[in-house]
């Protein structure tokens, strides 16, 4: 049976706008802290999730996950936070990609060694770009699947907060 490349095309953009459509609307990252603050108790954790096409996006967004880190962290003292990403700004990590964002790779060894907030990437879309994990620093965890990684800290009652273009 042969396949018609056009209806691929087709399908997969339905697929794609269906899935779209049916996902949950989402507040932004500010909001998303603002109600984990207003809480009258700490969740288990927060994980901040981020995911973007931009290689700088990550770099941008530090700032901000610091600042709602320490908010987070002087209403609840004990909070566990974790960031997980796994988009393209993910490469923004590498050991070779240092010397270009050598805030970035300043502030997450301070939040890996000094505030205790793991930074993960994704092992999976690494791999695709043939990228191992001895290609980031010690500092960086690279995890199996990014994804799989924000659902186990959900599973263990940790609050997600979405970081997307459109945050900052």
């Amino acid at each position: 049976m042969t396949q018609i490349p056009h209806l691929r095309k087709f399908s997969s953009s339905v697929l794609l706008a269906t899935v779209l459509l049916t996902l949950p609307c989402r507040s932004d990252m500010r909001e998303d802290v603002t109600r984990i603050l207003e809480n009258a108790t700490a969740p288990a954790g927060v994980v901040f999730e981020v995911v973007s096409g931009d290689l700088y996006f990550l770099a941008q967004s530090m700032p901000k996950i610091r600042e709602h880190s320490k908010q987070l962290r002087d209403r609840f003292a004990d909070l566990d936070i974790a960031v997980v990403t796994h988009g393209v700004e993910e490469f923004s990590l590498t050991r070779e990609r240092r010397k270009d964002f050598p805030e970035l790779h300043a502030s997450v060894r301070t939040l890996t060694s000094e505030e205790d907030i793991p930074v993960h990437v994704c092992g999976t879309h690494a791999s695709w770009q043939d990228l191992t994990a001895e290609a980031f620093p010690e500092y960086v965890d690279v995890a199996p699947v990014g994804p799989a990684q924000v659902r186990t800290y959900q599973e263990l009652g940790y609050e997600l907060v979405l970081v997307r273009p459109g945050d900052l």
